[in-house]
């Protein structure tokens, strides 16, 4: 019995059979391309990502039949408006990345509505979200705003757009941890909000309906072999499922494009006091679990930036050697703000910067130093975390492509202090929506068969002298906070 799982991310779009036992059987892949139109902007082609999903989605289909369910997790936040009577996008999808709206952001701010929003959606005035972008779209693509008060224009994050082209136009549907991306879905109340809506000038009309994460998502038949949909899940609540963090005070770090930290903090809402998120973790049968999340814009990026801007390795798998190849950085920091920082600073204006650099600094050194920038960023995630929770974590259970970088796992023990947990399954984003899918369709019974499931393949504990941590973090500080001014 096999699942399949479309994992459609910011820098490739894929699709994965997983069996039974939460093993990946194949994967079909291509990698996506991103925009860059002007200072700050990221976009994508919505019809490129349809397209690339669809040939990853067949290419897996015509070699395997029986597949019992279909499931999507996807890019949050990434925002695609298109009009609902002939499916075409009225512009290019805009990325999580993207910051063209922050001033936009920084004159809502101005009016005192921050705190407002904070309460009913558990997030800070910031770009990253929907809300900022579908306003942009309306207001600046010529008969946006006019179409969509005539009802033909329909907004989705990437699975919603996904599940509308695969059910050729039948459901237009997102799940509820995409749902609270948006800055417009009040989290407490579990509903759009029309308060929401009136502030960022959003008509309610073109907003999809919002489901549990296990639910009927409605039947696959544009694909060759048609597939029922019964899982849904943004990729970083989609990874803390994977990863089996059901328990109060569980946490799962991603270290991506981007990194994402998740704390499950149990079924009661709280507002971060300490510029964390705080957002759906889930919702299984009407029953809600809520964590708390500090985003980091860049971490595999940083690396991916070293290969193709400055050429420093022809391949991302080099950079654990030349890190390991300096016995440290030589004082060089790297504060990746490429597109600003993010939890629990929010500064869209932040620009990277690598500070110490002397005569004797060579690319091993920078290398190294990029490294170690993920842990320092995690570091001031789980600070805030702790103060907010009041939980100590003992260990985290890290994922994404960066987690193959020993001296990154390393690092993290050394600087975090705690634990560090390797599953034995990796993909645990496509395995979150695949256990979600299964769970949907009967394959499993509720998530203790999950936790079973769960295997560590290697764990990092802790090296670092503490006086050595202590110095590390103290420059660490120092320079983030030259570049936050």
């Amino acid at each position: 019995m096999t699942i399949l799982s479309i994992d459609q991310g910011t820098t490739s779009s894929r699709a994965i059979l997983f069996s039974e036992e939460g093993k990946p059987i194949e994967v079909r892949q291509k990698e996506l391309k991103l925009y860059y139109p002007h200072k700050g902007w990221v976009e994508q082609d919505a019809n490129d990502i349809w397209a690339d999903t669809l040939w990853a989605c067949e290419e897996i289909i015509s070699d395997h039949e029986g597949i019992k369910a279909l499931g999507i997790t996807n890019q949050r936040e990434t925002t695609i408006l298109w009009n609902k009577n002939t499916g075409e996008p009225l512009y290019n999808a805009i990325v999580w990345q993207d910051r063209r709206t922050a001033d936009v952001c920084s004159s809502l701010k101005d009016t005192g509505v921050e705190p407002l929003i904070q309460r009913k959606t558990g997030l800070l005035l910031d770009p990253y979200f929907s809300g900022t972008k579908i306003a942009w779209i309306l207001d600046n693509v010529e008969g946006a705003r006019v179409l969509a008060e005539q009802g033909d224009v329909l907004f989705g994050t990437v699975d919603s757009f996904l599940i509308w082209r695969l059910t050729e136009g039948r459901v237009h549907a997102t799940d509820i941890t995409n749902a609270s991306r948006t800055m417009l879905y009040d989290v407490v109340e579990q509903r759009w909000d029309e308060e929401l809506c009136r502030i960022f000038n959003v008509p309610m009309a073109m907003l999809p309906m919002v489901k549990d994460n296990v639910d009927d998502f409605g039947q696959a038949t544009v694909l060759s072999q048609p597939l029922h949909i019964w899982g849904v899940a943004g990729d970083q609540q989609a990874a803390m499922i994977g990863q089996a963090c059901f328990e109060k005070g569980m946490m799962k770090s991603t270290y991506g494009t981007g990194c994402f930290a998740l704390m499950n903090i149990g079924d009661e809402f709280k507002v971060s006091q300490n510029r964390l998120l705080t957002t759906v973790a889930y919702r299984i049968n009407g029953d809600i679990t809520y964590a708390l999340e500090g985003s980091i814009f860049v971490a595999g990026a940083a690396i991916q930036w070293l290969r193709d801007n400055l050429n420093i390795f022809k391949d991302a798998s080099e950079s654990e050697a030349l890190a390991l190849s300096v016995e440290d950085s030589n004082g060089v920091v790297f504060v990746p703000a490429f597109t600003g920082l993010g939890a629990p600073y929010w500064n869209p204006n932040a620009r990277a910067a690598i500070l110490g650099l002397t005569r004797e600094s060579n690319k091993a050194h920078i290398v190294r130093a990029a490294l170690e920038a993920q842990a320092f960023q995690t570091y001031d995630l789980m600070d805030a975390m702790e103060r907010d929770s009041g939980i100590n974590s003992k260990a985290i259970r890290v994922d994404g492509g960066l987690v193959k970088n020993k001296f990154v796992c390393q690092f993290l023990a050394d600087v975090l202090d705690v634990r560090i947990d390797v599953p034995a399954v990796t993909e645990t984003t496509a395995l979150g929506v695949a256990y979600l899918a299964g769970i949907g369709a009967g394959v499993y019974r509720d998530f203790h068969d999950i936790s079973d499931r769960w295997h560590v393949a290697q764990t990092y504990s802790p090296q670092m002298d503490d006086s050595v941590r202590s110095e590390s973090l103290s420059l660490w500080k120092i320079s983030v906070d030259l570049v936050n001014r």
